[in-house]
């Protein structure tokens, strides 16, 4: 049996693994990446990329190729509620098209304080890019159309085997992990009997049962309504309602509707289909039918356990979201950059191997925040259900649509509007973060404060009208020495090189960074969450011990994520 060797394995091409792909291969870790489907995604999926994976995006070197896709750079990325798409507009939450957002990031201070904005783009795009650099990356393998069908971690490794879809070719692997991002209905998942948990399927007038989601190509739309575009368009009325997210500005779009009580997908003939779209457009479009499938809303889903032994769960295989707010993928590549860096550390001996534990111990609070948070937004808008006569073209109708459009443009704004929820996740609990003792703030999806206390994303500002402080970043640990401290930080250098971390130093006498970080000397993870601050005292080398993991054991690291 010809046995391939790699250090890490992943099963599922989608965002997570991809995002882990590059992490990894990026870092001198061998990777070999399955995934049943012939390629990345066909659908539109997930449209949605939160400011925070924009930043990961820049870290990588790509935010530029991923603003550039989806829709035109001047497209409005506007989120608007209509009765009927081509019939009476209700609310609508303006938002910054590709353009505006580029030039606007860099004038932003306070709690839209970023390196990029939020930008509205398929999924089906940004995996095309995530997969064209993981391949690019000479560690990497990227294998499409092969299923992973049994797996054994017998301690040491885990021996992998991988079946073609389409022929009986097989291939076998032995890892030092293995990594299961493969979706919602994940076969490693099964495999370790690791169950969800959370709410598994609430009943909702809207975004509350079996979904119906077409993807169609209708040009048509933007000369029969009479309305600006929008990204996002949701149809609120009794018959039919659905939301709908441009796909390329030209005329793609990802509708989706609920299916009522006694209506079966397979039932449902295209012709049909065509129907139900243009129910929710009010016009009869004509309209090129380009797939069809369906998924269920209403769940808020994370697994009892992200890691069994040398396998790790992320992505939907870790936690499954109902899509309000857009949190699903967004959680997902920051499981991958969590993940990413830690694998890396042990796999190349600078980490021990319990720092792995702490990817648990960290993503999985996240999840339960995250889904807590689209569960939220799902009851808001799901609940809130049509007044009979809303569509009447009578002086009542015209009230009932004031009154619908004055909640609807605040739940677009609480939904949409997130810089807490993008910004404020935060490790303070985790065994390999040099806590403080502060007063924790509400966790507020709308409110974000930054702060440097340890356990938190980076506060940022810009530097200049083109250099984000991210920039100045390292790709692995960085230093900051902020202003003129009494001295150099040269303790902690020296243990950093002691065990072997790529650091970079940055000097920075700037005003409003002193201010930000109230400290002169700052520890900055890989991920850009800070691990530390403070002055150059004699303990340094335990500092680094702390956040690298050698002074806990994997026990306390699920202890700590347990009492959070």
């Amino acid at each position: 049996m010809n046995i391939e060797d790699y250090d890490v394995a992943i099963v599922g091409g989608g965002p997570f693994g991809l995002m882990l792909a590059n992490e990894l291969g990026r870092r001198g870790v061998s990777v070999i990446l399955f995934d049943e489907k012939p390629s990345t995604a066909f659908n539109p999926q997930a449209n949605a990329t939160q400011a925070r994976t924009m930043e990961h995006f820049r870290r990588l070197g790509f935010a530029d190729e991923i603003r550039a896709l989806g829709m035109p750079a001047e497209f409005p990325t506007d989120i608007a509620y209509f009765t009927r798409y081509s019939k009476h507009e209700l609310a609508r939450f303006r938002l910054p098209s590709a353009k505006e957002a580029k030039e606007r990031v860099s004038t932003l201070t306070g709690s839209w304080s970023a390196a990029e904005l939020p930008h509205r783009v398929s999924q089906k795009y940004v995996e095309r890019i995530l997969r064209q650099h993981a391949q690019a990356l000479d560690l990497v393998s990227v294998n499409y159309g092969w299923r992973v069908s049994q797996f054994e971690d017998n301690g040491s490794a885990v021996i992998v085997t991988a079946k073609a879809v389409e022929n009986d070719a097989t291939r076998t692997i032995r890892c030092k992990y293995l990594v299961g991002g493969d979706g919602a209905r994940s076969f490693i998942r099964k495999s370790l009997d690791i169950r969800y948990q959370g709410d598994g399927g609430a009943v909702r007038d809207f975004f509350g049962g079996k979904m119906f989601a077409l993807y169609v190509r209708c040009p048509q739309f933007y000369e029969v309504v009479p309305f600006p575009p929008a990204w996002m368009n949701v149809a609120f009325n009794q018959e039919r309602r659905a939301f709908m997210a441009a796909v390329d500005g030209q005329g793609e779009f990802a509708f989706h509707t609920q299916l009522k009580n006694g209506e079966n997908d397979e039932d449902i003939s295209d012709e049909q289909a065509v129907r139900i779209f243009q129910s929710a457009v009010g016009h009869p479009v004509e309209v090129e039918l380009l797939s069809r499938g369906t998924w269920n809303a209403g769940y808020a889903l994370v697994a009892e356990k992200f890691q069994s032994g040398r396998v790790f769960l992320g992505g939907d295989a870790a936690h499954l979201f109902t899509p309000a707010g857009g949190l699903g993928y967004n959680t997902a590549v920051d499981d991958a950059v969590n993940l990413g860096w830690k694998l890396a550390a042990v796999v190349k001996g600078s980490a021990p191997a319990c720092l792995l534990a702490t990817y648990e111990a960290e993503r999985q609070s996240i999840a339960v925040r995250n889904t807590s948070f689209a569960k939220k937004f799902a009851e808001s808008i799901g609940n809130y259900v049509p007044k009979s006569h809303l569509e009447d073209e009578s002086e009542h109708g015209a009230d009932l649509r004031r009154e619908a459009g004055e909640y609807l443009e605040a739940h677009g704004r609480a939904e949409f509007n997130i810089p807490g929820i993008t910004f404020g996740a935060r490790y303070d609990h985790s065994p390999v973060i040099c806590a403080e003792s502060h007063r924790e703030s509400a966790d507020l999806p709308d409110a974000y404060q930054p702060t440097a206390a340890p356990g938190g994303r980076a506060p940022h500002i810009w530097l200049d009208g083109q250099t984000s402080l991210y920039d100045r970043f390292g790709f692995e640990w960085t230093l900051l020495r902020l202003g003129n401290p009494s001295n150099n930080g040269k303790n902690l250098i020296a243990a950093c090189a002691a065990e072997k971390i790529d650091l970079t130093v940055v000097d920075l006498q700037v005003d409003a960074l002193s201010e930000l970080y109230e400290m002169p000397l700052v520890l900055i993870r890989p991920d850009q969450i800070v691990a530390w601050r403070g002055t150059d005292i004699h303990d340094a080398a335990t500092i680094v011990k702390t956040v690298l993991g050698k002074t806990i054991s994997v026990n306390r690291a699920s202890q700590a994520n347990n009492e959070h």
